[in-house]
């Protein structure tokens, strides 16, 4: 094989595809990055038998061929050669030569053929949305998966199709994170649980365009993500998701109309009280026309006001201030609504259309007061 690429181009492939090298295998293959050349086009693929990404590379190829490179050396050799054309050549024993200007590097490769492709998936259906949207979807719910393995459906997110429209759910025990838009072609129902690993990953490669479109297949097992020359497939998560719709209300006795910039940037000031791991609520009191936010740790106390429009009952409520800023960081409207029942009720955080959700629940603060 001999094949010859911008630094460049090649660079952004092999970072693209690195991302589904696993750090830990019982098969040494799969440590290293497939350079197929066999067909009119370079392919780059990493595959740890639940996440693989592949991607095509622009380039010329004199000799047709194949070689699977060890991935963190070449990703490293890579990123660190000048900015000029690079030439991969492989001799029949596998040795492969990387060349850029005066550099040279002689690596010993492994036969591709023994490299686990990406499965070939018969798609059943698909949904296509654009990057932007995709990319926003997951930054505004991925925070709220679980990372722990002790249950494995929370460290995924469900996505879900129902009459047309697509919700993307987390939860981690605490909290409940929901993002939802229509889709434009009609399609069947579907629920489909997709690890965070992977939604991660493809969140990184995404260009977030809003004229690029990522088209999105699956069946019972996977999902294939498609953009820009570039194929993810993932196993799904296997089992029953939460019944999310029963842990959601519509009930209030409390409104509150809020600036979210100002509530943010109160929550964040007071967190600077609170050292790693101290498990502080923020305790908000909700009043007339003003909420007082305190908390008060070993360090210090803290005090804000902050003038809202309020509808319904005053009520006191504590919340890990964490939870609060997770969900206000990723939401884009200038106001938020927050909708309480009592003390020991979640609180929900949305917007008229329900185009997000925030559920938090509140922690007992009793014996912080």
């Amino acid at each position: 094989m001999k094949i010859i690429c911008n630094k460049s181009n090649l660079a952004k492939g092999v970072s693209t595809v690195y991302k589904a090298v696993p750090s830990k295998t019982t098969m040494p293959i799969l440590e290293c990055i497939l350079v197929d050349a066999t067909n009119d086009i370079i392919r780059l693929t990493a595959n740890d038998m639940e996440l693989g990404i592949q991607t095509d590379v622009e380039g010329e190829i004199i000799d047709r061929g194949m070689i699977a490179i060890d991935a963190r050396i070449f990703s490293e050799i890579v990123r660190k050669l000048p900015d000029n054309e690079v030439i991969i050549e492989t001799k029949e024993n596998l040795q492969t030569t990387i060349t850029c200007e005066k550099a040279k590097f002689d690596l010993a490769g492994k036969p591709g053929e023994e490299f686990s492709y990406l499965p070939i998936i018969e798609k059943d259906e698909s949904i296509e949305i654009s990057q932007f949207t995709l990319k926003e979807m997951i930054r505004q719910t991925i925070f709220s998966i679980a990372d722990t393995e002790s249950n494995k459906l929370m460290t995924g997110e469900l996505f879900e199709i129902r009459n047309n429209v697509l919700r993307v759910i987390s939860l981690d025990g605490h909290r409940i994170s929901i993002r939802k838009m229509e889709l434009k072609d009609e399609v069947g129902d579907k629920k489909l649980i997709v690890p965070g690993k992977t939604l991660i990953e493809v969140s990184k490669i995404l260009s977030g365009e809003a004229e690029s479109m990522v088209n999105i297949s699956y069946t019972s097992n996977h999902i294939v993500f498609e953009f820009d020359n570039t194929v993810v497939v993932s196993r799904l998560i296997e089992g029953e998701y939460f019944k999310v719709d029963q842990m959601l209300s519509n009930d209030y006795e409390t409104k509150v109309r809020i600036n979210k910039k100002e509530l943010l940037n109160s929550i964040d000031r007071a967190t600077l009280l609170v050292k790693e791991g101290d498990k502080k609520p923020i305790i908000i009191n909700i009043g007339e026309e003003v909420m007082e936010l305190k908390i008060k740790s070993q360090i210090g106390s803290m005090d804000e006001e902050i003038y809202i429009n309020k509808e319904g009952k005053d009520l006191l409520i504590g919340f890990n201030p964490k939870f609060l800023i997770d969900a206000l960081r990723v939401i884009d409207n200038e106001e938020v609504v927050l909708y309480l029942m009592n003390a020991k009720a979640p609180c929900f955080i949305k917007d008229d259309e329900e185009s997000y959700i925030y559920l938090i629940l509140p922690v007992n603060f009793n014996a912080v007061v």
